[in-house]
């Protein structure tokens, strides 16, 4: 490694460097992509509704004269059990509440609420259905309710306007007056804040009620929202389902999915409808919640243009180097060949000698379980060796013996 970064010379080494550097930030821009992404909750309500998949969130948005009624609404109800039941589309689960889909719509209008320390006019939501399983602001006190409780007298307020009419934000079960009909406060929650949100319409006082209170008691253009999780057994299958049944008026009825918003494809594809995308030819107020949606759309597809940026120059330097690579290569196709071919037979050969060792190995004689020194021949062989050994020390002795009486005569002739 050391003789390999020696062998670069300081241009080189630049690139390389400015290469990974961009490698390093694409890849952080990717998480910031996918944090963003995740901090939508109310564009991910697909994945809330079940963990394994094969279910889409779509979202209708209608003009004043699309003339959407919850008689419409419950039309189409009844029309989507008939087609998930057509298409085999069954509940399985143990759950007795488990539903296959759940739905919510909503209009926006204004209603004055009343208490005995005053009055405010605030923007109101009216609600239908389970509006508040996808949007769940964050509560202060008290409870959300349901557009299809018995009892529609209900009232949600925010922070803001709760402190406006009691001084307070614990206040759930308190009454107050719209338009002299008394209703429950039965929950305050905090209204999402900063620049996006405040741009995209949580700029003041804001309050939820049923939707029949806003028909009767406040003031409202009809029903201009619709939100739907349902099966989606095949791509786009309840986006489709949908816009058959509500979209027929399509320049009145605007459906998309929401599931699907923020990927990839999407976010390329806004790039490409870039400086179109704004215009808009259809009578169609979007609600606060798509507009932050639509603005995080724009930041997601800037932040994906950098990415792409970053990304681009890494891969040019690798696709130059390795053009570098292959004009000055030594090797060619057949040596690699003959190479990978002399690897594979050396390794066959390999694995024949291990599996051939092993069977040498598992192939013993019952001799083997045999102790030598227990046998007739081992003893009779130790017995030589012993007899053996006497006869040499014998022999040393008597040489050893025949040596000093040589060493004393020579010494008395002398």
């Amino acid at each position: 490694m050391k003789k390999w970064l020696r062998s670069l010379s300081g241009k080189q080494i630049k690139l390389g460097l400015s290469a990974g550097i961009c490698a390093i930030l694409s890849l952080l821009l990717t998480g910031v992509i996918a944090l963003l992404a995740g901090t939508q909750a109310e564009q991910r309500i697909a994945r809330r509704w079940s963990s394994e998949g094969g279910v889409a969130q779509v979202s209708c948005f209608f003009s004043p004269n699309a003339d959407i009624t919850p008689d419409s609404i419950e039309s189409f109800e009844h029309s989507l059990d008939n087609a998930l039941k057509e298409a085999s589309i069954e509940l399985d689960s143990p759950n007795p509440g488990a539903r296959l889909w759940a739905d919510a719509y909503s209009a926006d209008g204004t209603v004055t609420l009343s208490t005995d320390k005053g009055s405010v006019q605030a923007d109101a939501l009216g609600i239908g259905g389970d509006f508040f399983l996808f949007h769940q602001l964050r509560l202060l006190s008290g409870s959300y309710f349901s557009g299809n409780d018995l009892m529609q007298d209900y009232v949600i307020l925010d922070r803001e306007t709760a402190w406006q009419l009691f001084g307070s934000v614990d206040v759930a079960g308190m009454l107050v007056t719209i338009s002299g009909r008394p209703h429950m406060v039965i929950g305050v929650v905090e209204r999402p804040g900063g620049k996006l949100y405040e741009a995209a319409g949580l700029d003041g006082p804001r309050v939820f009620v049923s939707y029949e209170t806003l028909s009767a008691y406040g003031s409202s253009g009809g029903i201009n929202h619709f939100e739907i999780v349902m099966p989606n057994p095949v791509r786009q299958y309840a986006l489709n389902y949908v816009r058959e049944q509500l979209g027929k008026q399509e320049r009145e009825v605007e459906v998309l999915e929401n599931s699907t918003r923020y990927s990839i494809g999407k976010r390329l594809r806004l790039l490409l409808d870039f400086g179109t995308r704004s215009m808009n030819g259809k009578a169609i107020i979007y609600p606060y919640w798509e507009n932050v949606a639509r603005g995080y759309e724009d930041i997601l597809a800037l932040l994906t243009l950098f990415q792409m940026l970053f990304l681009l120059y890494p891969s040019g330097v690798l696709l130059i180097w390795i053009v570098i690579r292959w004009k000055h290569k030594t090797w060619t196709a057949r040596t690699v060949f003959a190479t990978a071919q002399d690897k594979l037979q050396r390794a066959g050969e390999r694995r024949r000698e291990k599996r051939k060792n092993g069977q040498k190995r598992e192939k013993k004689s019952w001799l083997d379980d045999v102790d030598p020194e227990d046998t007739v021949q081992f003893r009779l062989e130790k017995k030589k060796r012993k007899k053996e050994q006497r006869l040499q020390r014998k022999i040393e002795k008597e040489f050893q013996a025949e040596a000093k009486k040589t060493a004393r005569a020579s010494r008395k002739e002398k």
